[in-house]
């Protein structure tokens, strides 16, 4: 190549995916035009009609800085400051874990639950909501609803209160912070939670872009992994209405564990557990008993 000639869009990407490539990264082309896309303010269609369009030095040294992060394993969602879920676009940074698709299934549950459910005052509570996520989606599905979300995190709890702004969904949501269950005082129709759940022992099996960068205080729950699942469902005879639902996320090897903490509780009068699109155990669901007596 000619000394002082402008990188094309092309050079870049080709570049950059022959980088991430050589890195061992899953997706190294993708990454690299999502990265250019991204600086460019176009979509990637635009990089395959314009291979050759030259790039300025800036915006050529903007797309090198990113691409150096990303090979030191920065996850994309963090480099763009933003994820999809739920089919919205959700702000992202290294205060809150990314989103993930297979998060999604949770929604899902409690939306079967809730299509049936009056058009009144809903009470949603969020524990641990991180970037809101969930409290948002399921917000800006049940337009009747009010949903109440804690972090023990400031910091993620103001990433999630930009994300319902971003969503219009603020005007219908609370944000507390406090460890799950410490600033409330109600009693809710539905808790919905997607905590921590890898066991200690698993932290550096993580990928490289998990372990180095998300929180590890919104990942790790002990020696099994189900810390937090056994202090939330023992939470639910304060916090949550007779006849109300307890929507978990789980590990793919915790059914077992978190059906016995569910059983032990013994409050709810029904429970069953939703596997993901790829075939694994994702979510648990738990109907809180109604009383038996009458006035």
């Amino acid at each position: 190549m000619t000394e002082g000639k402008a990188l094309t869009i092309g050079d870049c990407v080709h570049r950059a995916a022959r980088d991430f490539d050589v890195q061992g990264l899953a997706s190294p082309r993708l990454d690299a035009e999502v990265l250019l896309a991204h600086i460019l303010k176009v979509d990637r269609l635009y990089l395959y009609r314009n291979p050759e369009e030259p790039l300025t030095q800036e915006v050529a040294s903007a797309f090198q800085s990113l691409t150096a992060r990303r090979l030191r394993g920065e996850p994309v969602a963090y480099l763009l400051n933003r994820k999809e879920f739920w089919s919205l676009i959700f702000e992202v940074n290294e205060q809150v874990l990314i989103p993930r698709p297979d998060t999604e299934c949770l929604v899902e549950e409690v939306l079967k639950v809730c299509s049936d459910a009056a058009t009144g005052d809903l009470r949603i509570l969020d524990l641990g909501t991180g970037s809101g996520a969930v409290g948002v989606a399921l917000a800006w599905e049940l337009r009747h609803a009010h949903v109440v979300a804690t972090d023990i995190s400031p910091g993620a709890l103001n990433v999630a209160r930009r994300n319902a702004g971003r969503h219009g969904v603020e005007q219908r949501m609370t944000f507390l912070a406090g460890d799950l269950f410490a600033p409330l005082s109600e009693k809710f129709d539905i808790i919905v939670s997607n905590p921590p759940y890898i066991r200690t022992t698993a932290f550096q099996a993580l990928p490289p872009g998990v372990r180095g960068y998300e929180p590890a205080a919104a990942l790790l729950a002990g020696p099994e992994g189900t810390v937090f699942h056994e202090r939330i469902i023992a939470g639910c005879p304060e916090y949550l209405n007779e006849g109300g639902w307890l929507f978990l996320e789980i590990g793919p090897e915790q059914r077992q564990g978190v059906e016995a903490l569910l059983a032990a509780a013994a409050i709810f009068e029904e429970s069953h557990f939703r596997r993901d699109y790829a075939g694994l155990d994702r979510v648990a669901a738990a109907k809180r008993k109604q009383s038996s007596w009458t006035r």
